[in-house]
């Protein structure tokens, strides 16, 4: 099983002007950095809680379908499954009628019911669930713990930027961050 995104948000959760705002910074030299440092820290964010923040596109392959009639989308929330695909022993595709599952998008994570499991030809990566998730496409849709949390790497980061390399980053987190983020984190298995 594997799980990627295979199309990012097209904003971020924080905007410049809120971050500045945060940094109580005026000139705008230091945007390229504060822009870099706000996308580092949404990606921190989302990979601490497993959660997508603004609306994205994601997909989970399958070598096989689970034993059970229920498949576990575990990147949150998730808005709607976009597609599912079945791949034959030649590689052609063949798309799974919506009708025969259903999305249980209020449990998290995020569950699939499947009434009709059609089996993959190939022997890796047979199925593709391809599933859009995020709290929304503006950044006020998103919690405001999560958003605090952000602007809370950002200042850590910038705060400490002549310390480390960016290639170094993140090497602490700030106090806080963690609980800001701990009602968002999914427990580890």
């Amino acid at each position: 099983m594997t799980l990627f995104r295979t199309v990012g948000p097209l904003i971020e959760p924080v905007t410049l002007a809120e971050a500045k705002a945060h940094l109580r910074l005026e000139q705008a030299s230091e945007d390229p950095l504060i822009e870099g440092l706000i996308r580092a820290a949404r990606e921190e964010v989302e990979k601490t809680t497993g959660q997508a923040l603004i609306e994205q596109s994601w997909r989970l392959t399958l070598d096989d379908w689970p034993t059970s009639d229920v498949l576990f989308l575990n990147r949150t929330p998730v808005r709607e499954v976009l597609s599912v695909t079945v791949f034959d022993a030649d590689g052609a595709a063949s798309v799974v009628d919506p009708s025969t599952y259903r999305l249980d998008a209020n449990s998290e994570p995020a569950r699939l019911l499947l009434e009709v499991r059609p089996l993959p030809g190939q022997k890796l990566n047979g199925i593709e669930i391809d599933f859009s998730a995020g709290y929304g496409e503006a950044g006020t849709d998103v919690p405001d713990l999560l958003r605090r949390a952000i602007l809370v790497l950002v200042a850590h980061w910038f705060e400490f930027r002549a310390a480390f390399e960016a290639s170094d980053q993140p090497v602490s987190m700030p106090a806080g961050f963690q609980r800001l983020v701990s009602s968002y984190r999914k427990p580890r298995l």
